[in-house]
Parts: structure tokens; sequence; C-alpha cells
């Protein structure tokens, strides 16, 4: 892997790595530049352009390379000095595997990446909870709606921004991020990503209010024509129903053609796992570890 020309992942190249990713055939929601500009410090992102390609790379907690984004099927793979000595990449997503594997026969093995699995929700049964299956968190929804009313939900505008900033700094104490990286890198890419909203055209998203305060947030973007994936939520303490009401609220607010919603992926942690199986997703956006032999 070449380490010259790797840069800090900056907005200053946005157009060029906008036009790699309209070209991916795969529109994972880690490879967002919304997620990818976010999460740089954590993770020690950096990036570098070449061979028709975006190449990603990352430092903590331990480095590795990332798939490359841009227009896979047209790439004469074989020919790429990564791929003459040797590479191993994460978070594949199982397109660029298929491609990989037609291309490089006999030199590329896989190992499934289930933590990073993205859940695929429909966006029909995330608006409605439809049937017995989403009973509980149905109740939930009309737990909220009997003490607080019908939902009062926002979409994103520069009030609604400064409120979600507030809420998120004011989450992150309840939570004591001070004493959880993980949680305190969670409020930076928040506070980076949100307080730098009109830079990003396809952020959308809303907050929901009930006693005159916001009470939830949730942010995400357009994946692709089909897909909205979520960036973001979080919910104030001691009202119930207001993730329920708020994912609710979000799936409602999304044009007609959106048929999928990606949440991301729950990072192998069991709760957060479980969490997502309980809103059963359709399917998911799979991932995978891929060690291509040198040849």
């Amino acid at each position: 892997m070449s380490q010259e020309c790797y840069m800090r992942i900056g907005l200053d190249r946005r157009v060029e790595y906008d036009a790699l990713w309209a070209c991916s055939p795969s529109r994972s929601i880690d490879y967002s530049l919304v997620n990818l500009w976010g999460w740089a410090n954590h993770f020690g992102l950096s990036w570098r352009f070449s061979d028709g390609l975006c190449w990603i790379r990352q430092m903590h907690p331990v480095p590795c390379q990332w798939a490359p984004i841009g227009p896979w099927a047209s790439i004469d793979w074989a020919k790429l000095p990564e791929f003459t000595e040797g590479i191993e990449l994460e978070r594949v997503p199982e397109a660029l595997v298929t491609v990989l594997e037609q291309c490089l026969p006999g030199r590329v093995s896989i190992v499934a990446d289930r933590n990073h699995w993205e859940y695929l929700y429909a966006t029909g049964d995330m608006a409605d909870l439809p049937g017995n299956r989403y009973h509980r968190k149905r109740n939930h929804v009309n737990a909220y709606t009997k003490t607080y009313g019908e939902p009062d939900y926002r979409p994103l505008d520069t009030d609604v921004i400064e409120d979600i900033l507030t809420l998120s700094e004011e989450w992150c104490r309840w939570h004591e991020c001070a004493d959880s990286p993980a949680l305190a890198a969670e409020n930076e890419a928040i506070n980076h990503v949100i307080s730098h909203w009109g830079v990003f055209p396809h952020l959308l998203g809303g907050a929901l209010y009930a006693e005159g305060k916001i009470v939830a947030f949730a942010v995400g973007e357009e994946l692709d024509p089909g897909m909205v994936g979520v960036h973001f939520e979080k919910g104030r303490h001691g009202y119930r129903g207001v993730y329920q009401m708020v994912s609710c609220c979000f799936a409602r607010g999304q044009k007609p053609e959106i048929t999928l919603l990606n949440r991301a992926q729950d990072l192998g942690e069991e709760g957060l796992r479980q969490a997502k199986l309980s809103y059963l997703p359709v399917d998911f956006l799979r991932k995978y570890t891929v060690r291509v032999l040198p040849g």
C-alpha cells in the first residue's frame, strides 16, 4: 500500500470525491463524505486520489486500508500497484467483492465483517410500524402522543440546528461522554457536521419538540435516489417513546421514492445489535475484509 500523497480528509476536494462517490455502484453510509469528514479525527482518516479512485486510510485505533471509492467496474484492478503487491482492505461492500473476485480470480480471500453490516429498513415500515410485529414500538409511539400530543416535528433550519447542537451537548453530559472516548467522538462528529450543515446539501431530517423544548433529533442524508442514511439520532432522557417517535417522524418525512432507510452498523455492540434487529431490517448492506494476494 502506497504511503505517499495521503492528505487529511477535507472539504477542499469534495467535488472530486462526490464525483467518484456518484460512480460507485454501492453507497455504503461509511463512505459518505459526511461520515468520513465527521469522523476523520477519531479514526485518523486520510485520503489520496489516484488511478481513478479515492483511497481511504485509517490510523486509529489500528492502521488499515478501507475500500477505494470510484467506478469499480471500469478499473483494471490487476494493473494497480497496490494489488500487484498484495493488499488487505477493510469495510469492503459486497458489490466490490464481486468485482474483485471476477477481475482477480484465485487471488481474493474474504471474511464477513458482520460488525460493519449496515441495517436496511423499509421506509414504510419505519413510518407506520404496521401489524403485530411492531406492536411494542407502536405502544411507545402511542404513549408519547397520549402524553405530549401530536408530534411537533420541525425540519432542519437555522433555529433547529442551534437546538440540535444544544441537545447534543446536554445528552453528552447526561451520559458522561468525558469518560467514554466513543461517545465523546460521536459528540464531536455531531458538532462538526451539524455546525456545517449548510455545506452538505443532502443533509435532511429534523427535531422533535415537546413542552416547548427540543426532545429529540434525527439527521441523515440521501445516499442514492432510493435510500436515505441516518447519521445521528438522539433523544432527551425521561420522555417515553421519544426515540420511536422521532424515528417515525424521520421516516414519514421522506419522499415517496425513498424506499429504504440505512441505519448504519452495530459495531458488534450487543445492545445496539438487539435494538437494530428489533426494528426488523429487510436486508443488510454487507461488508467484508478482503485480502488480495500478490500477483
